[in-house]
């Protein structure tokens, strides 16, 4: 099978901007007649007599002019050469990625990383016979001596069973994977990505990031040194609550074409009408995250100053702890923020008493979302019982705020 062609869109990030790009990017080509979007296309197989490595296109588990467009116009965002992959949920994006992790390695991961993921890696650590380790992503300094630890282990086992410790960055001769997020779900936590893309490499580790919060507007983690970029599609991408996708984008052909083949051979694919819909929802990406973005830095600045709020989590804040590292490497602060009250029964009684805001999991959409994080048993006992996750979407600021105080009250 040949890597599919990406769409001949003449826009690229190198020439437009990023706004721009959203709604240019990954459409047909222009002709007299031509349509202006790509059309949903639904055949499961194609026309392929001869050698299946010069056919394009065979049978739609291992690839579909359907996902073409929207794999480019991610790859585009995400300032790669090559086009993303889109997978069935973002789970199975992260769980192909994790599947990286070479036995005898060793996982790096956020301990306020997004539960699924957390999960997801401790089962695969197991079969696949990897060290995991959880760690403050946020501290540079533990997150390095972590991966010096993981290094000496894997130098030991290597000695000991007399093979070759390599520090080479490809997939197979790994050392193991540091995987980051920034910010955290849901703590908001914010590392500093291209000192810890760095010191990863140095050492031999691949180096991935969840770029779901900030979304290729805000952070664009392969620029910042990153092997791989992770995103939940379904949260803003596509923006609009109605679709489960997953996606990846990296710029080695390599890691591309292994990746490709996990999702080939393990079935996490996409459909056709929801990556479709993914692209349509990615047109107004920017003007969303505008809208939400400002709403949000609003909201935390008044849950900051109120006399029912013990703690409230947003790097816009000028006193957040990961305000300046979020003012260097990104370009805004997303629209995610996290409080806490004083229990979880304080907590709970809010989500029941909003009108406006729906008490529900999920985030990015345009709607405004809240929820208690630890209703979820696997979330992190190092979460506060009394945390509230809050997406806001693009409603009226002070109508949000009038349900949400009046809900605080």
């Amino acid at each position: 099978m040949t890597q599919s062609e990406p769409a001949s869109s003449p826009v690229t990030h190198s020439e437009f901007a990023p706004d721009t790009i959203v709604v240019e990017t990954g459409r047909p080509q222009r002709a007299d007649g031509a349509a202006v979007n790509p059309p949903i296309d639904l055949s499961s197989t194609f026309v392929s007599a001869g050698d299946i490595s010069e056919s394009p296109y065979v049978y739609a588990r291992f690839d579909t002019p359907a996902w073409t467009p929207f794999e480019e116009a991610l790859g585009q965002l995400e300032h790669s050469a090559l086009p993303g992959l889109v997978f069935g949920s973002g789970l199975a994006a992260i769980s192909a990625v994790i599947s990286l992790v070479p036995a005898g390695g060793t996982l790096i991961i956020p301990t306020h990383a997004y539960q699924g993921a957390l999960a997801s890696a401790e089962q695969i650590a197991e079969r696949q016979a990897f060290d995991l380790v959880t760690v403050d992503i946020s501290d540079t300094e533990a997150v390095i001596a972590a991966l010096d630890e993981a290094g000496r282990a894997t130098a030991d086992r290597a000695t000991a069973e007399g093979t070759a410790a390599s520090a080479s960055a490809g997939a197979a001769g790994s050392r193991g994977m540091l995987w980051i997020e920034s910010p955290t779900n849901p703590m908001l936590e914010v590392a500093d990505v291209p000192a810890l893309t760095a010191a990863a490499k140095d050492r031999g580790f691949l180096v991935s990031v969840d770029n779901t919060f900030a979304t290729p507007l805000l952070q664009t983690p392969l620029d910042l040194g990153a092997d791989i970029v992770v995103h939940s599609v379904t949260k803003y991408l596509a923006g609009h609550s109605d679709v489960v996708l997953g996606a990846i984008v990296t710029g080695n052909a390599g890691l591309r074409e292994d990746l490709r083949t996990e999702r080939s051979m393990r079935g996490g694919i996409a459909g056709p009408f929801e990556v479709w819909l993914a692209l349509r929802g990615l047109r107004t990406l920017a003007v969303r995250l505008d809208r939400a973005q400002a709403n949000a830095q609003a909201i935390a600045e008044r849950l900051a100053a109120h006399p029912a709020v013990i703690e409230t989590r947003y790097p816009g804040l000028p006193n957040d702890p990961g305000h300046a590292r979020a003012a260097a490497q990104m370009n805004g602060f997303g629209a995610i923020i996290s409080f806490t009250v004083e229990s979880a029964d304080r907590a709970t009684a809010i989500a029941e008493a909003v009108r406006l805001w729906t008490p529900a999991t999920s985030l990015g959409g345009v709607e405004s979302l809240l929820e208690r994080r630890r209703r979820h048993p696997s979330e992190p006992a190092t979460v506060p019982e009394g945390l509230i996750r809050l997406s806001v979407g693009i409603e009226n600021l002070d109508d949000l705020w009038a349900d949400l105080e009046t809900a605080l009250a």
